[in-house]
């Protein structure tokens, strides 16, 4: 059912991934966490997705994932850099009371060193973030208003985004100036993940 060679993790850590994935799918069948035609692919279609995300990032800092929902990426984030032991202070934003439930009892059952904000994005402090991440949350303008009021001034963003991701970069550009590097997605080679830097509204 795995995709186990995919990633290069410890067994302490892959049993974590699998712990979450059994969370995941436990926890949609009360709120929606993933879409129903996803759920029995949590490992393919969520946690490798999100897996490959946190491969773009440096290995410390402030990480910010905004709109966390069922924790991807973010809980596999704060996963991974335990692993790893890397140096993340990991902030997950998530304004849905039920899900920011999930988002905490996951961190609570897994051990994991992690903060959830359950409020509206635009309504928080500015987090300094050193990476931000969100995954399916909105379109690549929406996405850098946020980043705007939460990313460092040298801070990176990381927005995986699907096969229109090019038309996104079109329009955003028409009101922000930026950086971006297109890394081809390993789960859908249409997709990319925008490595965003220097944001600036024109």
């Amino acid at each position: 059912m795995m995709a186990e060679g995919a990633l290069d993790v410890s067994r302490e850590t892959l049993g974590k991934l699998e712990a979450f994935a059994e969370l995941v799918q436990k926890w949609t069948a009360k709120i929606n966490l993933v879409s129903k035609a996803s759920v029995e692919q949590v490992w393919e279609r969520h946690i490798l997705d999100s897996a490959q995300i946190y491969d773009l990032a440096p290995a410390k800092g402030h990480w910010v994932d905004l709109g966390s929902g069922g924790g991807f990426p973010g809980i596999v984030v704060a996963i991974l850099s335990q692993g790893a032991a890397a140096d993340h202070k990991i902030t997950l934003v998530e304004s849905d009371q039920r899900k920011a439930v999930f988002l905490r009892t996951a961190i609570r059952e897994l051990n994991l060193d992690a903060t959830v904000l359950s409020e509206r994005i635009e309504s928080i402090a500015p987090l300094e973030a050193d990476v931000l991440s969100a995954r399916a949350l909105a379109d690549l303008n929406d996405l850098f208003g946020f980043a705007s009021l939460h990313l460092a001034s040298d801070g990176l963003a990381l927005f995986p985004k699907g096969e229109k991701w090019q038309k996104e970069i079109v329009s955003a550009r028409e009101l922000w100036s930026c950086q971006i590097d297109a890394i081809k997605s390993r789960s859908n080679p249409k997709a990319a993940i925008l490595k965003i830097k220097d944001i600036v509204r024109v």
